[in-house]
């Protein structure tokens, strides 16, 4: 934390929240008249986090001993609104929080590395659905245990995260750092998406190794740790941000689909009317040999019958002379 040398106490003195508040709507209307784009935190309720994501977010921040005595300190500030503006990036979050002053916060958290990345594509392979389903937080428990497993999974151990408060607090970690911890864990609520651009992979990869393997699907839903009805309100099936571009994976995949298909019903199409054209031909052929013998009788038939004329009127002649 940098300290500032032009107060004399550790402290400054506490302002209430209604003023905080009133100066960062101050700031926020200055930053927005200068062109930037502020994304705040709202928390409803006493519940910080509601869903897989988000809770799972805190419960690995919190599993961590270097963690677990300092982030409650910024539960306070994120539930009375002073996390003002939170910026998701890849590799990186900024945020204003509102203290006795607007303080910036920005946080480095290292990306996953390719070969962790993919042992956890390949841990998921063939028990990830949907996108959608897996954004959803209704995946398997193994498929969850593999994505929150303790320093393998997605989410980043406290050696890989480093930041950094222009507040005057020399503690390690700050509760305004605290308070944008926790504000990750509840942007991931309606944006889960987030966290694979945080650790700079993307989340279409596990889907489309899932796509080359059978699913296990029996397995997969037996297994769910959530219930999709508490989180239908808050994904869509067109889920479009910045990188990740969800309707143009599931238009990719389906496209896919339909054209088998399509190729499917033309290949049976085309070989229908083969078979009618054959089956048309060999009845006409069968009709055309059946008439010619009918035909042949026929002529047969009338030589028999002129032969026995010509017979009966050379023995008549004979009568007469």
């Amino acid at each position: 934390m940098s300290w500032n040398s032009g107060y004399d106490a550790d402290w400054r003195p506490y302002v209430p929240v209604a003023e905080r508040r009133r100066r960062a709507a101050k700031k926020i209307a200055k930053l927005k008249k200068a062109g930037r784009t502020i994304s705040p935190v709202e928390i409803a309720g006493r519940k910080i986090t509601r869903t897989f994501w988000g809770n799972a977010w805190g419960q690995n921040l919190e599993s961590y001993s270097d963690y677990a005595n300092r982030l409650p300190r910024g539960r306070t500030y994120i539930r009375n609104g002073s996390l003002v503006d939170l910026q998701i990036e890849a590799g990186r979050v900024r945020a204003l929080v509102s203290g006795s002053e607007i303080y910036e916060i920005n946080i480095r958290i290292k990306r996953l590395t390719r070969p962790r990345w993919n042992k956890i594509k390949g841990q998921c392979a063939g028990q990830i659905a949907s996108l959608v389903e897996m954004l959803q937080g209704s995946i398997s428990k193994g498929v969850m245990a593999n994505v929150t497993r303790k320093g393998t999974g997605l989410f980043p151990a406290p050696r890989e995260i480093s930041f950094d408060c222009s507040c005057p607090d020399w503690a390690a970690m700050c509760k305004h750092v605290a308070a944008t911890l926790y504000g990750v864990g509840a942007r991931l609520d309606d944006r889960p998406e987030l966290l694979f651009r945080l650790r700079g992979v993307d989340p279409a990869e596990m889907v489309e190794a899932a796509i080359d393997q059978p699913m296990r699907a029996s397995r997969s839903r037996r297994g769910r740790v959530l219930e999709s009805d508490e989180l239908s309100s808050v994904f869509g099936v067109d889920i479009v941000d910045g990188d990740l571009d969800i309707t143009r994976i599931r238009k990719k995949r389906n496209t896919g689909s339909s054209r088998k298909v399509r190729a499917k019903s033309t290949a049976r199409k085309t070989q229908a009317k083969r078979s009618a054209k054959k089956s048309t031909k060999k009845s006409t052929k069968k009709s055309a040999k059946k008439s010619a013998r009918k035909e042949s009788a026929k002529k047969v038939s009338r030589k028999k019958a002129n032969r026995k004329k010509v017979g009966r009127k050379k023995t008549s002649a004979k009568r007469r002379a």
